[in-house]
């Protein structure tokens, strides 16, 4: 029995490939949203690509494939549905009708893979921007360093932009040494006291770059000895909220991608209904104009269906497929197999009668 069978009139027919056809034609524009969406998502890692520890290209270079593969599939189901309104000329794609709905399906399998991609590509961002902005830290100093001197800029436009300090919050500063040696004074004996406590001989101090301070803060900002109350007038670290920002620079970025990536899922889980709406109505057309061929009366009456027939006798079919397929490739295990048979040699040496 058919799998939602639908009774299609020759009117019917051809409004649904009329309807189709303007629908593909959609479906080319949804494409090139697709390779925007990710275009734009490729373009915003790429911009801060020095603050993370690893490649995260997989979701964007997902979109941008699926996207162009879309004008292309869309455009040729166009071209296919406007030639169905005449029975004549759908005999041209009647062949390639199969499994151009089945690269489709395939398709659209892709474009939920990539959104469901947008939704998970969290933890491993996390993880290479937690590893990207530690180094980018420890570099922070290295401003006479070839490969090293973009660093101490990129991070304090990073923290002023985005309001944060910080990999985790603003006392990562305090475990990192991020002043250079040239700006040290050594012939001051708190610096080199400083220098000599250190086991790895590093100038520690509860301090953070002038990027950590809160603009909206009314007061100046307070970012040499933090922990210090009595370095500074009326203030209490750990009771006084300090004019720094304190979200970490991690959680500020997370929050700013994933933001953009679940916008960018919403869209293409949007994209992947209309594409499967749009492929339901392909497949009828297609079983529908087959009937019609059978029937061999273009202007009677035929039945359009999703399966033939019933789930269960579909798979079960598909799986005998697969499974001759199988056999035909199966290798005997018998080792006399390559060996001719005695009964086939000619008697050379047997003397006549």
């Amino acid at each position: 029995m058919a799998v939602l069978k639908v009774t299609f009139t020759k009117t019917n027919r051809d409004k649904l490939a009329q309807v189709l056809w303007v629908l593909n034609c959609v479906s080319v524009v949804t494409g090139v949203t697709l390779f925007s969406l990710g275009l734009f998502l490729k373009v915003e890692i790429e911009k801060r690509r020095e603050l993370m520890s690893k490649e995260i290209d997989s979701v964007p270079n997902m979109l941008i494939s699926v996207g162009l593969i879309a004008c292309a599939v869309n455009f040729l189901g166009g071209k296919i549905c406007y030639d169905c309104v005449d029975t004549t000329k759908f005999l041209r794609w009647k062949l390639l009708m199969l499994p151009y709905i089945i690269c489709t399906f395939f398709f659209t399998f892709c474009i939920l893979v990539g959104a469901l991609m947008c939704y998970s590509m969290r933890n491993d961002l996390e993880e290479s921007l937690f590893q990207g902005l530690r180094d980018a830290m420890r570099y922070y100093k290295d401003t006479d360093m070839p490969g090293r001197c973009y660093i101490k800029r990129t991070m304090d436009m990073l923290q002023m932009q985005f309001q944060c300090c910080g990999n985790g919050g603003y006392r990562d500063w305090f475990h990192i040494q991020w002043i250079s040696n040239r700006y040290l004074d050594m012939t001051n004996s708190e610096v080199v006291d400083r220098l000599q406590s250190n086991v790895e001989g590093k100038y520690l101090i509860d301090g953070v770059p002038f990027s950590c301070c809160n603009i909206h803060s009314s007061r100046p900002c307070i970012q040499h000895q933090i922990t210090n109350n009595s370095a500074n007038y009326n203030y209490d670290y750990q009771t006084e909220e300090l004019n720094l920002n304190r979200k970490g620079c991690r959680h500020a970025l997370l929050d700013h991608y994933t933001d953009i990536m679940q916008s960018i899922g919403l869209i293409v889980l949007t994209i992947w209904l209309f594409e499967v709406s749009v492929l339901t109505g392909v497949r009828y057309l297609q079983t529908a104009m087959e009937n019609v061929l059978r029937f061999g009366d273009p202007d009677s009456e035929s039945d359009g269906w999703i399966l033939e027939n019933s789930i269960a006798d579909t798979a079960r079919y598909n799986f005998n497929i697969i499974k001759n397929l199988g056999k035909c490739y199966q290798v005997d295990d018998d080792p006399n197999i390559d060996v001719p048979s005695t009964s086939q040699q000619p008697h050379e040496n047997v003397p006549a009668s």
